[in-house]
């Protein structure tokens, strides 16, 4: 398989979610992104991942516009330029990167294309390699028969969210797991915080000046929690219910008699798989 997203990759049938609002359907290899033009970025996207075909080819790739869908729609270099913002990878690097060398070669230059990328501080504190390793560390976990995993992507999009340079930055990033055990579905859900102070009046105020100035807005340190999948649900308006019903942080909180609540990951000791 060299498609996009597919949805019987696991051992049951996963549809790509699709948000509410209209989006692009775009298809990469292993990978495909639903593309919020009203946004100039991704919505969501899902990729395939095959723990045992993984190819480890170096960090290697041009960022390049998508040209199924016109320049001007698409958050392109100008929006990174010269500036505190990385062009983040929704779907990582070396998660599509597998099966033989040509299909590999191909699936890592594909996640270059910047309907993939969305801005995110280039500040590299604990909280964000937390994030970057989140499937290294649910595929360590998950069915050691299959070894595989779909991942879901995506911003959370609030109407206030901060212009610049004619883009919102999206303050939030959600990312969904999900395995196969036995043939049935698990999951887990997780949500990467990077303004945690853009809530009080004083900095909202800060943040229009400097947005006036031409700066980046000062998102603050990266936070990462382990959350229920219904609240991911309730941020972003996609309906989840498979996955919420698979969801094991909740679960695991109910048998244990605990109250159904995120934890905040200070480590990756910390997930509940």
């Amino acid at each position: 398989m060299s498609g996009g997203y597919s949805r019987d990759f696991l051992r049951t049938r996963l549809e790509l979610p699709s948000p509410q609002a209209t989006t692009i359907l775009l298809d990469y290899t292993h990978f495909s992104v639903r593309f919020r033009v009203t946004r100039k970025l991704a919505a969501i996207v899902g990729v395939n991942i095959n723990g045992k075909e993984l190819v480890p080819l170096a960090r290697e790739g041009s960022w390049h516009v998508d040209d199924r869908i016109p320049r001007e729609q698409q958050a392109g270099p100008d929006l990174y330029k010269n500036n505190a913002f990385d062009r983040g990878h929704l779907v990582r690097r070396l998660d599509p990167v597998w099966g033989d060398a040509a299909t590999a070669k191909k699936a890592n230059q594909d996640t270059f294309s910047y309907t993939n990328a969305a801005p995110q501080i280039d500040d590299f504190n604990q909280g964000k390699e937390l994030w970057v390793g989140l499937e290294d560390h649910v595929l360590g976990h998950a069915d050691a028969h299959d070894a595989k995993l779909s991942v879901f992507t995506g911003p959370v999009f609030v109407d206030d969210d901060p212009v610049y340079r004619g883009v919102q930055i999206p303050r939030k990033f959600w990312k969904i797991a999900a395995w196969t055990n036995d043939a049935k579905l698990a999951a887990v859900g997780f949500v990467l915080d990077q303004s945690p102070m853009l809530g009080k009046v004083e900095l909202k105020k800060a943040i229009g000046q400097r947005l006036l100035e031409g700066e980046p807005p000062p998102l603050g340190p990266f936070r990462t929690f382990q959350v229920p999948i219904g609240q991911i649900a309730d941020l972003t308006g996609l309906s989840l219910s498979r996955l919420i019903n698979a969801d094991r942080l909740v679960k695991g909180q109910r048998e244990s008699g605990m109250e159904t609540k995120a934890i905040r990951l200070e480590s990756a000791d910390q997930i509940r798989l």
